[in-house]
């Protein structure tokens, strides 16, 4: 029963880690180099993320330098950010590229707050998914005589737990990105 419950917290602990990843690279009006995370650039012909290419520094609050190790790569690194659903415009001197992040509308805030809601949810579907999952393994285990009914309740109520926690740490990641988006 043990391995199902340890099992059943690294999913959950891992659904945790895609949703904070998701919300990093999630734009809230400041400039962090999480925003480039999932951009890839078509670099002699294999997609490769852009901070594999270049070193990518934030020298002001709402603004983003990437400078590529081979200048070559420039032009590609470009049309992949205007290929993204950033909505940034790269602006390049030749030798690096400078993105500035500009601050968000009241409208584009709302819908932000609207798709962390969702995905916060999505994370909640999947958590309780993992739950849904190991407590038929659990079941299965009791009727083949692997434990008793009250082995099985003692399961069901730590798994119960085990959601519980980590429903609330999704709600709190939730609650603290919508924060940062709707801070002015």
């Amino acid at each position: 029963m043990r391995e199902h419950l340890d099992a059943a917290e690294l999913n959950m602990m891992k659904t945790i880690e895609v949703v904070s990843k998701d919300f990093a690279s999630l734009r809230a009006g400041r400039a962090a180099p999480a925003l480039l995370d999932k951009i890839t650039v078509d670099y002699y012909g294999a997609p490769t993320p852009i901070n594999q290419l270049a070193t990518v520094s934030v020298p002001e609050a709402r603004l983003l330098v990437i400078q590529p190790w081979d200048k070559s790569a420039i032009g590609e690194i470009e049309r992949a950010i205007l290929k993204s659903d950033l909505g940034i415009t790269p602006a390049s001197d030749g030798n690096i590229i400078r993105l500035v992040v500009p601050q968000l509308t009241e409208e584009r805030r709302r819908e932000l707050v609207k798709y962390l809601k969702r995905k916060g949810e999505e994370g909640k579907v999947a958590i309780r998914n993992i739950r849904r999952d190991t407590l038929e393994q659990l079941k299965i285990m009791k009727d083949g005589g692997g434990f008793s009914e009250d082995d099985l309740r003692r399961g069901q109520d730590e798994v119960q737990k085990l959601t519980d926690r980590y429903v609330k740490e999704i709600d709190r990641i939730v609650t603290a990105k919508e924060k940062e988006v709707m801070e002015i």
